[in-house]
């Protein structure tokens, strides 16, 4: 028999997470790293929010493991909990944690859709211009 394993991803401007949600005794990874000893206060309390939203006896069942590259702290932390969230709902098909998370913030459940604007003609990036010369 082959056991159950949800992959997913969540993503915040060029951040880019994916995490790996499977039957276990309750253990968060973030690139190989312990939840509680990753990033700082801030951006720990983030990434906890699923956890602590989908309760104690969800989390405990589960192990996740975190990949995430891309972007900064802030960027991470919520690429992280979007792959969370979107992984504890696909494991456990529970329509009550998916309205919890609805409920306390849409981006738990959908990625950032924002991405870089293409540069144009007559300038060195998107907005800005070369500037001009009268004499």
């Amino acid at each position: 028999m082959t056991k159950k394993v949800v992959n997913t991803s969540g993503k915040h401007k060029t951040a880019i997470a994916r995490a790996t949600v499977k039957e276990g005794k309750g253990t968060v990874r973030i690139n190989s790293i312990a939840l509680p000893a990753y990033g700082n206060e801030l951006v720990n309390k983030k990434i906890s929010e699923p956890l602590e939203i989908a309760g104690d006896d969800v989390v405990s069942k589960l192990d996740i493991s975190v990949r995430v590259a891309g972007g900064g702290t802030i960027g991470q932390a919520n690429a992280i909990r979007t792959a969370i969230a979107k992984g504890i709902v696909e494991y456990t098909n529970n329509t009550t944690i998916r309205d919890a998370y609805a409920e306390f913030d849409r981006s738990l459940l959908v990625s950032d859709s924002r991405q870089k604007e293409p540069k144009y003609f007559g300038g060195p990036g998107a907005r800005a211009r070369y500037q001009k010369s009268y004499r």
